[in-house]
């Protein structure tokens, strides 16, 4: 077992919330004919609204217009009947609006299309107008005065049936082109969405070979020292590789299943450095349960070896910290090695381990995000990362 101090602290300067997963609520989605309940509702409701509109007109125009005087039932009753005509003639105009679309290569046939339906269906439609206000009349016209009556609808009527046949077609062009651009949308963000998981998928990966291949080497030269350490060492990768593949679709667990991973990582490295290995862990209250990318402790943990105790002959301390500060998490490898030597006036080399730590933060929160890289010669090396946590909800 690794020397580790694993200690959960309470912070010292502010209380720590404990946070609570956001609860997804659902919408139980309506059934099929929920759905076209309220549709037919709402297009009628719409309709309605239309014939009422015209019916208050009619009582302006015969009133200051032609001079004669029309009750409101009566208008309401003629009106309404007109436009539930044309709500029953709507899904016709709506379907050949979908078949003969106005684009770019097509529109020339939806004219040849819709010119002459346009002038079929308003003509139709006053007919049937026709016979449905002389259904209303308490006697019959005979057939001179009916034919008059016609006319007399064709010329007041007729061009108001045009147009209302173009302005059904342009609201049915108008939603269909909204629902294709939302749907392009949709599919947009979700291919964006499968797009960043497979670099996830990619990232996570690339580090596990990483791993692998050091832990391989270990073993190699382990073999020639100590087989039954050896034997331990290829115990504990499996037991790792094992709880790394239960979550290998899983891009956050909570920290303390993280620290989990770290802990039979350290145990390998234990095993071949024995004494010279020392760890400290120290957790703030409160704050194994928050999520954080998995796999994201390792990398940071293994370089710090790599430079304190891999490459000297003395002993050497990890330190791994979290904290939370203004709604931010806060993780931190730091050793006390002899440093990096580099010239201060280039970055920090990072390898791959690091590499991939910082592309998976990039992927998963954007630019909301901070990984410091400190250098202190003969001081050691000093890793932060820093990520947002979800407020706290009752």
């Amino acid at each position: 077992m690794p020397q580790t101090a694993y200690v959960e602290e309470r912070p010292k300067n502010f209380s720590t919330p404990h946070r609570m997963e956001a609860q997804q609520r659902t919408v139980p989605g309506r059934s099929f004919f929920e759905q076209r309940s309220l549709r037919w509702t709402f297009t009628l409701l719409t309709w309605t609204c239309v014939g009422l509109f015209f019916a208050s007109q009619s009582l302006l125009w015969d009133q200051y217009l032609f001079r004669t005087t029309i009750t409101w039932e009566r208008a309401v009753t003629i009106n309404l009947s007109f436009y539930y005509i044309w709500a029953c003639i709507a899904p016709l105009v709506l379907w050949l609006g979908k078949r003969y679309q106005f684009e770019r290569m097509s529109w020339p046939k939806a004219i040849l299309v819709h010119l002459p339906t346009s002038i079929l269906l308003s003509a139709a439609q006053l007919l049937v107008a026709e016979v449905v206000f002389q259904s209303f009349r308490p006697s019959p016209l005979k057939l001179l005065e009916a034919f008059r009556a016609i006319q007399v609808s064709f010329a007041f009527n007729f061009h108001m049936n045009l147009l209302t046949y173009w302005v059904i077609l342009g609201v049915g062009s108008l939603r269909d082109y909204y629902r294709k651009y939302r749907d392009r949308d949709l599919r947009n963000a979700q291919l964006e969405a499968q797009l960043t998981q497979a670099q996830l998928q990619a990232l996570k990966m690339h580090l596990h070979p990483h791993f692998l291949f050091n832990t391989l080497n270990t073993i190699s030269s382990l073999m020639h020292k100590n087989v039954h350490d050896a034997d331990r060492v290829l115990a504990r990768l499996g037991e790792f590789l094992r709880a790394s593949l239960k979550n290998s679709d899983v891009h956050e667990i909570p920290l303390r299943e993280e620290l989990e991973f770290l802990r039979r990582y350290l145990e390998i490295e234990q095993i071949r450095f024995g004494e010279r290995l020392k760890v400290e862990i120290r957790i703030e209250s409160g704050l194994l349960d928050l999520k954080v990318p998995s796999f994201i402790l390792q990398p940071l943990v293994e370089n710090s070896i790599r430079y304190t105790v891999g490459s000297h002959t003395g002993g050497g301390l990890i330190e791994i910290t979290a904290g939370q500060h203004q709604g931010r998490l806060k993780l931190n490898v730091k050793d006390n090695g002899p440093g990096l030597v580099v010239d201060h006036a280039v970055a920090v080399p990072e390898g791959v381990g690091l590499q991939n730590t910082r592309a998976r933060l990039q992927q998963l929160y954007g630019d909301n995000y901070e990984f410091a890289f400190i250098n202190h010669p003969h001081q050691g090396v000093d890793v932060s990362i820093t990520i947002p946590v979800p407020v706290s909800r009752n």
